[in-house]
């Protein structure tokens, strides 16, 4: 059987990767993974900030050497203490009591019965929109990435102290690219500490530098792979030698820091977190912004895509909202 033309290429994808690129080229996945039988690190093809410096940016020349450089990018007291003891009381009702929220978006601990996450936060819950748009986040988010931006992912994190279970290495693109459709690395997470983030109490670990290379994954994606991946990732985790050779290469930091600071990091950086034994709680607010001509696509490595609370299919761009959060 011929192969059937090539589709039309939308004009706002022919603007985002350049108008000289052939539709081929366009249609091709740069990023195939968990395709062959052995792990492969592939170079980035894509810039790691979309949109020069200038007077008056949301982030200034430094800020932004140092995104570029390591990937991420730690903001000190972003919000203040009235702001944080909103954000806190919210949070606390949620997990204390959920009703009216999507039960599906509520995922437990592997093994425990202690919420994890809830997703699609920004979508259920007033405050937490408020501050998935608050400029001080969406503004840097479409600065760095040059364009509107819209929520991809949105989520609460709860580490509870003692049993708090830790997040496996990895790519979220990787993720993002194989079961959602993400086309390239345009996209950047930022998680707002709401209790303090210590050396013990499993903090986010991030191996700077790592966003610029691409980590294959090996195995082939089984059906409905996010109904297990939410609590424990099997599939979409790089190997052990590869990871090795980053984190000696690279070197591994844990930032550290006050509720209302706010970590930013890429798309592709390797990152993960330990379990939590330690009486310290730990939570945070964490959006996922992604650029509006990135948006997804049919996935790359699996037939069904996942579900949308998961990964937005209907973008909206963002307006972002200026001054303080206001209960």
């Amino acid at each position: 059987m011929k192969p059937g033309p090539i589709p039309p290429i939308p004009n706002w994808q022919r603007k985002a990767w350049g108008p000289d690129m052939t539709a081929a080229e366009l249609l091709a996945d740069l990023y195939p993974s968990r395709c062959a039988a052995e792990p492969e690190r592939r170079p980035r093809l894509d810039p790691v900030v979309h949109r020069p410096c200038y007077p008056g940016a949301a982030l200034d020349e430094a800020q932004v050497a140092a995104f570029e450089r390591d990937g991420f990018l730690v903001l000190d007291g972003l919000f203040d203490a009235e702001e944080v003891a909103l954000l806190q009381r919210e949070t606390g009702r949620l997990l204390g009591n959920p009703a009216g929220l999507d039960t599906e978006t509520m995922i437990t601990e592997p093994g425990g019965k202690e919420v994890r996450s809830i997703f699609a936060i920004h979508r259920q819950n007033k405050v937490m929109e408020r501050l998935a748009a608050d400029s001080r986040l969406a503004g840097v988010a479409s600065f760095l990435l040059g364009d509107d931006v819209y929520i991809h992912q949105s989520r609460l994190n709860y580490k509870p102290g003692f049993h708090g279970k830790e997040f496996y290495w990895h790519s979220d693109f990787e993720t993002w690219h194989v079961e959602d459709g993400m086309p390239r690395m345009r996209a950047l997470s930022i998680s707002v500490l709401l209790a303090e983030n210590t050396p013990n109490n499993g903090p986010l670990m991030l191996i700077p530098g790592s966003h610029k290379s691409y980590l294959t994954c090996v195995g082939e994606t089984p059906e409905d792979h996010y109904k297990i991946s939410l609590k424990r990732q099997d599939y979409g985790v790089p190997d052990e030698l590869s990871l090795a050779e980053l984190a000696q290469e690279h070197g591994i930091v844990a930032p550290t820091g006050k509720p209302g600071s706010a970590v930013i990091f890429d798309c592709n950086i390797m990152h993960g977190s330990n379990g939590n034994i330690t009486p310290l709680p730990r939570s945070n607010a964490f959006f996922v912004y992604n650029a509006m001509a990135n948006r997804l696509e049919q996935p790359f490595g699996v037939e069904k895509a996942r579900p949308d609370f998961i990964a937005a299919r209907d973008p909206r761009p963002i307006a972002p909202v200026t001054g303080r959060l206001c209960g």
